[in-house]
């Protein structure tokens, strides 16, 4: 009897070990294929760079090659605006096709008031396969780290 409970103790021993053993084991494989897919999406959607108004602000200075993007109302564009933007309302029922007839190869850089449009016009560029989107967030703060506003 008492060889037959030693024998039945280190079985439930072995197997609990295994099961857990298994579980560590798929639970760093799920890690694993996580942050495989994060960088896979990372990767295969390149293109769009979300970036800080004063790295923004300097990006524009040093670069003379970059198309500057004003996707607010042409209202909002009137009050101001960034000095050589260019307006293409996200509203805009042309907006799409707009921005389809864009150079894919070419160097953008979008604004609106807070940054929540330039970040669908920038997401609406990466599926298009733009190579090169700056996505700068709103003109306040562009304005607030030394960008010329234009009214």
């Amino acid at each position: 009897m008492r060889i037959t409970t030693l024998l039945l103790l280190a079985l439930a021993a072995t197997t609990m070990a295994a099961c857990a053993s298994a579980g560590a084991t798929a639970d760093a494989d799920a890690d694993a294929a996580a942050a495989a897919g994060a960088d896979a999406s990372t990767t295969e959607r390149p293109g769009v760079v979300r970036i800080g108004a004063p790295d923004a602000v300097s990006l524009m200075a040093d670069r003379d090659d970059l198309t500057v993007i004003d996707v607010r109302t042409p209202a909002e564009f009137a009050e101001g605006h960034l000095a050589d933007a260019e307006l293409l309302d996200i509203y805009e029922a042309a907006f799409r096709d707009e921005i389809d007839g864009l150079d894919r190869d070419g160097s953008y850089v979008l604004y609106c008031r807070t940054g929540s449009r330039s970040g669908q016009a920038a997401a609406f560029m990466q599926d298009l396969g733009f190579t090169e989107v700056y996505d700068a967030g709103g003109l306040a703060d562009l304005a607030n780290s030394g960008a010329t506003i234009v009214r």
